[in-house]
């Protein structure tokens, strides 16, 4: 079940028809992002119902004033969740959007989906920074950040990719917003406040290609570029077994154990083949980060439980969901047919607590995100 996050901003466009060139000092709910957000959700529910659960703030944060504090409803014909409400019943403000999106945060949703101008995705962004992939549903005066849809129906459609299995670019975009009052004088004064993980439906972005093809020696390459530009310093990298992880070794120089774990810290080999204990021991003698590089299983999709049963249940549970980088090419993602990646750790609550969605690393930066299941279905 594809966990949606939901926060509208009912002011947001209220100050277009009356030329304020924004909406950032008013407090009414006379804008137009409950329209926009319905059309998006009605969008939706007519191809994923039975599929999506949305989650938000109750009332008019979630576009549907007759919602009320329990837990359970119905909105645009889908099931919605309350996560809280807004401070104030009569208006909304800027900390009730941060409020939401930390509480969505928690909650643990797949992708936040907010409805506003450019106001909006600073609040977002002040709330949850890149940690919570999020896109916006344009409604508001101001549109100048890059984290928009360019409607609401084509917000609806990414999601709709995602619960298909399709292939979804993930990537920073930009959040930018302009001085209002500057803007009503004349100026122009666009400031950068950060950048949210946006996901866009790009299919096949390759720059290396023969006959529409993807090359898997020179795909491989990219995606072992890419991860050596993420490298952070003093940090231990587990690489796991596999050919595309194989590729981040060769890149490196280093010797690589292509069916076992090998250890490297600040692009260095300091362990080769390592098992169980090993890793145990390595974690327990590192006071910093640790990330692991794991990919998926040809035709299986396996990414956690076939190869690489040196990460015991406790050691992933040690390492933590958000450090495995997963690295897999577009065709062999594409091979998967829309079925989703698979953990089998032998510990099906650990199991279950990988379900949702994760950022896969498909070229130079060039990622997607994609689901993953313990059962396969």
């Amino acid at each position: 079940m594809f966990k949606l996050g939901l926060i509208v901003n009912p002011v947001a466009g209220a100050g277009g028809p009356l030329g304020l060139k924004g909406s950032d000092d008013l407090r009414s709910s006379d804008g137009r992002a409950e329209a926009r957000a319905l059309r998006c959700l009605a969008h939706l529910a007519a191809r994923a119902k039975g599929r999506l659960t949305v989650f938000g703030y109750s009332g008019a944060m979630s576009a549907h004033t007759s919602l009320g504090d329990h837990d359970d409803s119905d909105l645009a014909g889908l099931h919605f969740v309350s996560v809280g409400c807004p401070a104030s019943i009569d208006e909304t403000r800027a900390d009730d959007t941060k409020a939401a999106a930390q509480a969505l945060l928690a909650v643990g949703v797949d992708l936040l989906l907010f409805v506003g101008g450019d106001g909006t995705a600073r609040d977002v962004f002040a709330a949850v920074g890149s940690n919570l992939p999020a896109l916006g549903v344009p409604a508001g005066v101001k549109m100048h950040s890059g984290v928009y849809a360019v409607s609401p129906e084509s917000a609806a459609d990414i999601v709709l990719a995602l619960l298909d299995g399709g292939l979804v670019d993930i990537d920073l975009a930009e959040v930018r917003d302009i001085d209002e009052l500057a803007f009503r004088q004349g100026q122009v004064r666009s400031k950068y406040y950060g950048e949210l993980l946006v996901p866009r439906v790009g299919g096949f972005l390759q720059h290396v290609k023969a006959g529409g093809r993807e090359v898997e020696e020179l795909v491989v390459a990219d995606i072992a570029d890419e991860v050596i530009a993420e490298m952070e310093a003093d940090t231990l990298y587990l690489v796991g077994p596999g050919s595309t992880t194989q590729g981040v070794m060769l890149a490196l120089g280093l010797e690589n154990t292509l069916l076992g774990f090998d250890l490297i810290k600040d692009q260095q080999l300091l362990a080769k083949d390592l098992n169980a204990e090993d890793i145990a021991a390595a974690l327990s003698n590192h006071r910093g980060p640790v990330k692991v590089l794991i990919t998926a299983i040809g035709g299986q999709g396996h990414i956690l439980g076939r190869g690489n049963q040196q990460l015991s249940p406790e050691l992933i549970r040690q390492i933590g969901r958000e450090n495995f980088i997963v690295l897999a090419t577009k065709t062999k993602i594409s091979g998967l047919a829309g079925r989703p990646l698979l953990v089998d750790s032998n510990d099906l609550a650990l199991d279950k607590s990988w379900e949702g969605y994760i950022r896969v690393i498909t070229g130079y930066r060039d990622a997607i995100m994609y689901r993953v299941s313990a059962s396969g279905e």
